[in-house]
């Protein structure tokens, strides 16, 4: 359950309150004796510590001291996690309720604040017989001079994205699959107003989509693709931007069959689909004035008996030929007919999200997100910001001609896989031949889920790529409005 957020303009009587302050000179004087309030700067000079809390029996007072950072970033990042942890004892206490007091006019520190505490409220209790441990915090209150409903409003719209970014990465194979993925995304679109279109295998066919015909072929549900556009009355943007997710909603790794546990949790590979489906239905939940599309090829990777083997060649959307060497590289066959697709609607920037390769998860570990670009320098340079401003960090990954060496094949027009070394690069490489316009390729395999809980962003599927996604369409929304 997302809480409810709204702004306040008093303070009600015995409320859950945490005061949110650069300083103990900050705190209205009202709400503690004068020996607390020598407490607590005795032991924020003395001791360094950041938070207190109050007992009154009928309520709880918090206090969490905003700590400069040389990093704004990273001081929002270490608010975000506070606010994970005041969250955590909240539902502990059994509090339905907490008023965020904003004593400093704190806007970004407040709100990142904010974020944290809300998005350590995910639960996916869908097929928990028991229910005792749901969380019980309800509602946050906001009471600060600066922070108005429209900031409010953005920041339920993308974290109520992220809870249902995280949900469709946890549901199992067992409900969703690729016609289920296609509903679900039908569902969304409802709610905040963008428009869906579901392709079936017969419009697939008619396509010629035969990356992701290939991958299917060993399934025994068929595939979809799902365009999801959000376009405003009054767009401030001319050409769409396009967001490419790849959606193989299970991957067994098909005649390449994974090894050991290494399957075990591959329900989470349809993360890019999901992220593109919930950052869409935030940028138009929000309102934002940004014509955006969303491309969502879907299907699972099975070893069924009509499954591509190595050695197939397969015919592009766009008239090229590929050799499947390996059946586990299956990804960038369905990205490559969509992102061929995405030139149909002319657009300014493409984005593709995927969790493509192991190989970017050994280098940069869940830490950070493997970027790529072609023609895509300044567009790219802004995404980094909004990496920087969520925490969704990009590490630049080189893109240069050498690379797509390793793809030629002696049979077809190029090779699915290349050599082991540089692997998130040279899949990059194999996308970038199916582009023709300004592109970014965003490697998520890292981040995207998780074995062990990590404050806000939780156990399992965490929706990175959605808070992304919605700060870069933001920033450009602000640059051309400015």
């Amino acid at each position: 359950m997302h809480p409810e957020v709204v702004k306040i303009f008093r303070i009600p009587p015995k409320a859950n309150i945490i005061f949110l302050t650069p300083a103990s000179a900050n705190l209205p004087k009202e709400f503690f004796s004068k020996d607390e309030l020598s407490y607590i700067s005795l032991q924020q000079k003395k001791e360094k510590q950041d938070f207190f809390s109050f007992n009154r029996l009928d309520y709880w007072l918090f206090i969490q001291v905003i700590k400069e950072e040389d990093n704004p970033h990273k001081g929002k990042e270490n608010l975000r996690k506070s606010g994970d942890k005041l969250g955590s004892l909240l539902n502990e206490l059994k509090q339905q309720q907490i008023i965020l007091y904003d004593t400093a006019n704190l806007t970004h520190e407040t709100l990142a604040f904010a974020e944290g505490l809300l998005l350590g409220q995910y639960q996916f209790l869908k097929y928990k017989g028991k229910k005792e441990k749901a969380n019980t915090l309800e509602k946050i209150q906001i009471f600060s001079g600066k922070i108005e409903n429209p900031e409010i409003h953005d920041l339920t719209a993308v974290t109520d994205a992220v809870f249902r970014c995280r949900t469709l990465i946890n549901e199992p194979n067992s409900f969703l699959t690729a016609k289920t993925f296609a509903r679900e995304v039908e569902k969304m679109a409802k709610v905040c107003g963008a428009k869906v279109e579901v392709l079936n295998k017969n419009k697939i066919e008619a396509l010629q989509m035969g990356g992701l015909l290939a991958v299917n072929k060993g399934s025994e549900v068929p595939p979809t693709f799902t365009i999801m556009e959000w376009k405003p009355k009054q767009p401030v943007n001319k050409k769409p931007f396009v967001f490419v997710g790849k959606g193989v909603v299970f991957d067994s790794g098909g005649m390449n069959l994974k090894p050991g546990d290494s399957m075990s949790t591959m329900k989470e590979d349809m993360s890019g689909a999901a992220a593109v489906a919930s950052a869409i239905y935030a940028i138009a939940t929000a309102g934002l004035p940004v014509h955006v599309i969303g491309l969502m090829p879907a299907t699972d990777n099975r070893p069924g008996p009509k499954a591509i083997v190595p050695g197939d060649i397969i015919h592009m959307q766009n008239g090229m030929t590929v050799e499947v060497l390996n059946t586990d590289a299956e990804g960038r066959l369905i990205l490559a007919d969509a992102l061929h697709h995405a030139t149909k609607y002319h657009p300014s920037l493409v984005i593709d999200l995927a969790t493509l390769t192991g190989s970017a998860i050994r280098a940069v570990a869940r830490y950070g997100i493997v970027a790529m670009q072609t023609t895509a320098e300044k567009e790219l340079a802004l995404l980094k910001e909004s990496g920087w401003e969520t925490y969704e960090r990009l590490v630049e990954f080189p893109s240069w001609e050498e690379y797509g060496d390793g793809l030629k094949s002696d049979l077809a027009d190029m090779k699915n896989i290349g050599p082991a070394e540089a692997g998130a690069i040279t899949a990059g490489k194999f996308l970038e031949k199916f582009t023709g316009y300004p592109y970014i390729h965003l490697d998520i395999a890292g981040p995207a889920f998780l074995d062990k809980r990590d404050s806000y962003r939780g156990q399992g599927g965490t929706g990175v790529g959605v808070r992304l996604l919605f700060d870069f369409i933001r920033k450009i929304a602000r640059q051309k409005i400015n």
